[in-house]
């Protein structure tokens, strides 16, 4: 699948296979578009995890630093599980959202929880009882029914770029985190000059999927179950 490429000096936004993509708000979105999709399917399940305790505390500012690191700890395994799978399975739906340079998580999070932790932190994390049937869901998806791990990636994807970007401001203020990032690499892509220009990009690669009526519901199904899994995680 090639990316269509936009001429001209002022083109601004990521790389991604010699092509470069802009900034603007062109998109032209159908309902039956996956990205529309996933988020009006979702939407009941977005709201409650917007809701909870501990999002609403986050927000807030009142985040206390332990509770700060459990979550990091979770993140860790979450996008472990999740990156693991995709990079295990070849499969024709997965290679146009495969982008590890600018997404993948889990090498950032391992710097987190080694300045949270220490430089023994392997041995003093361990999997939740909360996040393990998340886990254990991604890896049995994985195995089973690939094509579904499409969903999942893209939506914590678009939500890191997204609301992310606010959370890091929050815990860096109400942690003290030094403002060098330490603590904070989780949300820092690096490899992504344009968070808009490169969501763009996603959006277009996932929506270009030739994916019939059936199986764009069945991956709404089971995003909106494994929301449901995380948002019980955090007292929702």
């Amino acid at each position: 699948m090639e990316t269509e490429v936009t001429p001209g000096p002022k083109s601004n936004g990521v790389t991604n296979g010699g092509a470069r993509i802009v900034d603007d708000d062109d998109e032209v979105l159908s309902p039956t578009d996956l990205s529309e999709m996933l988020a009006e399917g979702t939407k009941e399940s977005h709201d409650r995890a917007e809701n909870c305790h501990f999002v609403k505390d986050f927000l807030r500012g009142r985040i206390k630093r332990e509770l700060f690191k459990r979550g990091t700890m979770a993140l860790y395994y979450v996008y472990s599980a999740m990156e693991e799978e995709i990079e295990n399975r070849d499969h024709p739906q997965l290679a146009p959202i495969y982008f590890p340079t600018e997404l993948h998580r889990r090498e950032a999070l391992a710097r987190d929880l080694e300045y949270f932790y220490g430089d023994d932190w392997q041995e003093q994390i361990s999997l939740s009882p909360g996040t393990k049937p998340y886990v254990d869901r991604t890896h049995d998806v994985g195995e089973r029914d690939p094509v579904l791990l499409v969903a999942h990636s893209y939506t914590r994807s678009m939500g890191d770029l997204s609301g992310g970007q606010i959370l890091k401001k929050v815990a860096q203020q109400a942690l003290k985190l030094p403002a060098t990032g330490e603590g904070l690499n989780f949300y820092q892509f690096e490899g992504i000059h344009s968070h808009k220009g490169f969501k763009q990009l996603y959006r277009s690669r996932i929506n270009e999927l030739e994916l019939d009526a059936e199986t764009k519901e069945k991956l709404v199904a089971n995003l909106a179950f494994g929301f449901n899994m995380m948002v019980r995680e955090w007292g929702g």
